[in-house]
Order: C-alpha cells, then sequence, then structure tokens
C-alpha cells in the first residue's frame, strides 16, 4: 500500500494514476455530509450539550437575587447568553463546514482488484488496499440505509491513525482501521465488497455479519462482512 497526494494530478477521479490492464472500476462513492457531521463529528451531541449549557445560563440570569420570585424579563441582563448563543452556533457551522468539506474532497473507489480512499480538504492523501492485504471488514448501519464499512487490514500494514481520521473505525488506535464512511446504500456497497474480496481471495472462508450500531465499545462489535 502506498499514499499519494493533491488530487488534482489524479489520472480519473479518485485515482492516483491509470488502471493497468485488467483493472477496472466498479463503484466509486463520497460519504453523505449530514451523517458524517451527526456520526464523525457528532454535531448533534454538541449541539445537545449547548442547549444545556445554554438552558443552566438562562435560569442563572433569571434566577431571584433575595431567593423570593423570578426576576421580571425586563430586568434581565440578556447579553452574556446572546453571546454565549452566537459562539455557540458558530461552533456548529465550522463543524458543519468542515464535515461538509471533508465529504465534498473524500472519494471512495472499489474496483476489481482493490479498494481507494482519497481523503484529506487541505492535505490530500490517496491510500492503495489491495483485497489480498485485506484481513477483513464490518458493517455497521445508520438510519434511512447510511453506514460505515471498517477495513481490517493485517498487523505489518498499518496505517497512522492521524492519517485517517475521520475515515478510520471508533476505538482502534493501536491498530487502525481505514473505514468508508457514512455512505448510502451501505449495505448494497458491503455485498460489492464482499464479491470482490471473495474473487480475489478465492480460497479463504468467508462470512456474513453485522455491527451493532447502537454499541460503543468495540468489544462488542461482530466481527464482520469479510473474516
Amino acid at each position: 500500500m502506498k499514499a499519494t497526494h493533491e488530487h488534482e494530478w489524479e489520472a480519473a477521479p479518485g485515482l492516483p494514476s491509470a488502471l493497468p490492464a485488467g483493472e477496472h472500476v466498479v463503484w466509486q462513492g463520497a460519504p453523505d455530509w449530514r451523517s458524517l457531521a451527526v456520526q464523525a463529528f457528532h454535531v448533534r451531541k454538541i449541539a445537545l450539550y449547548f442547549v444545556f449549557m445554554l438552558t443552566l445560563q438562562t435560569l442563572n440570569l433569571t434566577a431571584p437575587d433575595n431567593g423570593v420570585g423570578w426576576k421580571p424579563l425586563a430586568e434581565v441582563e440578556w447579553k452574556p447568553l446572546f453571546v454565549a448563543a452566537s459562539l455557540y452556533a458558530l461552533a456548529l457551522g465550522l463543524l458543519l463546514g468542515t464535515a461538509w468539506l471533508s465529504a465534498s474532497s473524500t472519494l471512495y473507489t472499489l474496483t476489481n482488484k482493490r479498494v481507494v480512499m482519497r481523503i484529506g480538504i487541505v492535505l490530500t492523501l490517496t491510500f492503495n488496499l489491495p483485497y489480498k492485504r485485506i484481513a477483513g471488514a464490518s458493517l455497521k448501519s445508520y438510519a434511512k440505509g447510511v453506514g460505515d464499512i471498517a477495513l481490517a487490514l493485517h498487523p505489518e500494514d498499518r496505517i497512522g491513525w492521524a492519517h485517517l481520521w475521520p475515515h478510520q473505525r471508533a476505538w482502534h488506535i493501536s491498530q487502525p482501521q481505514p473505514t468508508l464512511r457514512c455512505l448510502a446504500g451501505c449495505a448494497s456497497v458491503g455485498q460489492q465488497l464482499l464479491a470482490l474480496w471473495r474473487a480475489e481471495r478465492a480460497d479463504d472462508s468467508l462470512r456474513l455479519g453485522q455491527q451493532s450500531a447502537d454499541s460503543a465499545s468495540p468489544a462488542n462489535h461482530a466481527q464482520g462482512i469479510l473474516a
């Protein structure tokens, strides 16, 4: 496996060089940016935290000074609340913008020989993952058919966690797993990956499995679609 830079020099979208004879593109796709914002950048959780903090701040501003009754709204100093709300909105906007940029600069490709991941906003990296170097994979489904496909590599093929973020499986830091994040129709893509992996590794045993989308602990995840 190798990484190349700057997708402006791609021979074709998502591919760092022309495909060799006998290799062809089977599927290409990118993350759904809204799902990526929720699942990878945790916008929903952060928004709920901000709402909680604004609620506490509102209660603090309207609390009575003498312990009897609430302050009249006309006497409340609302400026701190507006400042905090503006900063929270700016933070959420930056997260949403980063999620959109991350999704728009990403392109995943399945050929009949490998998985190609072109990722990165400022520094673009393209990772080539031959099926013969993929030890396993797992599918994690979310709502509306969107999901992640994580690829387990052989130990000697370790890729740096920071190089992959946010295109990596959560909680796998010592042995990061490159992940096709937040794909629409992930089940169909997983089946295509399974068929392509089977074609390259016809002698290996296969089984179809599923991660639990509700569990945050990797110990509770199934082994996946390839094993």
